[in-house]
């Protein structure tokens, strides 16, 4: 005897008790107890009143019940989520799939599986709860292929799964798995930067230093000294003056880049790979592209977070390094810190930054705090550029009749705020993709390379 409409559809909840997830029982569905209820009554009544028919009507509700139990389930089904590997970028596809398995030696009448998954991750099918019967020493996989439409840590789950058996006279309490996360990496917009690093620290690198040394770059000719290599002989110089001169070079070295992200709060509203972008979105994009056009330049690079709990990077080269700063910015939140913490200049400061780095900050310049840290990072003579992340239509939500005019106002004092930054010698750029921090970058060149006054 089946009753499917008991076996209500097992809706994720929260992560099961421990009890549940050590092994769940089999229990008894309303089937079943209506069926001895049943029996139990018609005997009853067929011996109170001395009615054969009656025993006889109940005769096949006590065969039917006990032809289904004669082989009753010992062990719970197993419930696996299973998602891809591979390095899945937005806009990827994802294989995702739920498996049932079942360790018993009977069949699973009905299996109910429904699994909830990240609004990011648009899989084929995943609203509905999907029903299946799975064979003894056997399994089933529902597969839930889609694709990743936005950057993070997505989760596939949680899964949950009822089970059926016995003609639907024994069902096994929900089986709930906890969720499986998928790493979506962001897209890495296309960027480029020609211009030469403000400074340069290194030993060995890509980049000209002002530093003479062994290098490809020719900074002049000279007289030749003690200590010079016989192959740096200028000879048509040498035979011109009829004394030695040697060409002098400048030192190829290393540079370290920052990349400052503010996180102080979330501008906008994402709409994944294919829609509008939020500060959030463009920050960990762009991040993702310089770091990457760094690191291939052979230069090291770190990131922090402008936020409360201001998490960091250390500074590395090469492919490894890439593949860490990917995975950082995967976790990068929301992170506000209270405006009544007024120790938090104390915990970040310019004593953090290197002096010979080139600090790229990536912020909206909607919070006050970010105008000063940046005043306060130029004003200790660090090499600072910053990068307005904010989108070109953000704007306050329509509250009022007066939301029009303030925006407007805010407008006008984000403009003096931008101002300021500029008369404190703080270049600002909006993110563009390819070539748009060249002119920037030049400009911090050649403010690096002019002599100081003392």
């Amino acid at each position: 005897m089946t009753d499917r409409p008991l076996l209500r559809f097992a809706v994720p909840q929260a992560p099961p008790e421990p009890e549940l997830v050590a092994g769940p029982a089999w229990v008894p569905t309303r089937a079943l107890g209506r069926s001895v209820l049943l029996t139990g009554l018609l005997l009853l009544l067929g011996v109170a009143l001395g009615r054969v028919d009656l025993v006889l009507l109940a005769a096949p509700f006590a065969i039917g019940a006990a032809a289904g139990l004669r082989r009753m389930p010992r062990s719970a089904p197993e419930l696996t989520i299973s998602a891809g590997e591979d390095h899945i970028v937005e806009g990827g596809q994802v294989e995702a799939a739920v498996t049932v398995t079942n360790p018993d030696v009977i069949t699973y009448d009905l299996v109910v599986v429904r699994t909830r998954t990240s609004p990011w991750l648009k899989l084929e099918h995943a609203d509905r709860p999907f029903a299946i019967r799975v064979p003894p020493d056997g399994w089933h996989a529902v597969d839930l292929p889609g694709d990743a439409n936005r950057w993070g840590r997505q989760d596939v789950g949680p899964a949950a799964a009822r089970v059926a058996a016995c003609g639907g006279l024994l069902a096994c309490r929900p089986v709930v798995v906890p969720a499986r996360a998928v790493r979506v990496y962001p897209v890495t917009d296309p960027f480029n930067a020609t211009e030469a690093m403000p400074a340069a620290a290194g030993l060995v690198g890509n980049h000209r230093s002002r530093r003479p040394g062994e290098g490809g770059e020719l900074a002049g000719v000279r007289p030749f000294a003690p200590g010079d290599r016989l192959r740096r002989i200028d000879w048509r110089v040498s035979l011109r003056t009829r004394d030695l001169h040697v060409a002098s070079t400048l030192s190829d070295r290393d540079a370290e880049v920052l990349l400052l992200l503010d996180v102080l709060g979330e501008v906008g509203r994402s709409g994944g790979v294919g829609g509008g972008a939020s500060v959030l979105d463009t920050t960990v994009r762009a991040a993702a592209a310089i770091a990457e056009h760094y690191l291939h330049r052979g230069d090291r690079v770190s990131l922090l977070e402008y936020g409360a709990t201001a998490r960091r990077l250390r500074p590395a080269t090469g492919r490894r390094q890439y593949l860490t700063v990917l995975e950082w910015l995967l976790d990068v939140r929301p992170d506000p810190v209270e405006s009544e913490n007024d120790n938090y200049a104390n915990v970040f400061g310019a004593h953090r930054v290197s002096s010979d780095a080139l600090v790229m900050v990536l912020t909206p310049l909607v919070d006050p705090r970010s105008a000063d840290m940046l005043a306060q990072l130029t004003q200790s003579g660090r090499y600072v550029v910053a990068v307005d992340t904010l989108p070109p239509g953000a704007a306050p939500a329509n509250r009022g009749q007066w939301t029009p005019l303030a925006t407007r106002l805010w407008r006008l004092e984000r403009e003096n705020v931008l101002g300021r930054l500029r008369e404190h010698g703080v270049p600002v750029v909006a993110w563009a993709g390819a070539g748009s921090l060249d002119l920037v970058l030049r400009d911090v060149a050649r403010l690096a390379s002019a002599p100081r006054g003392r």
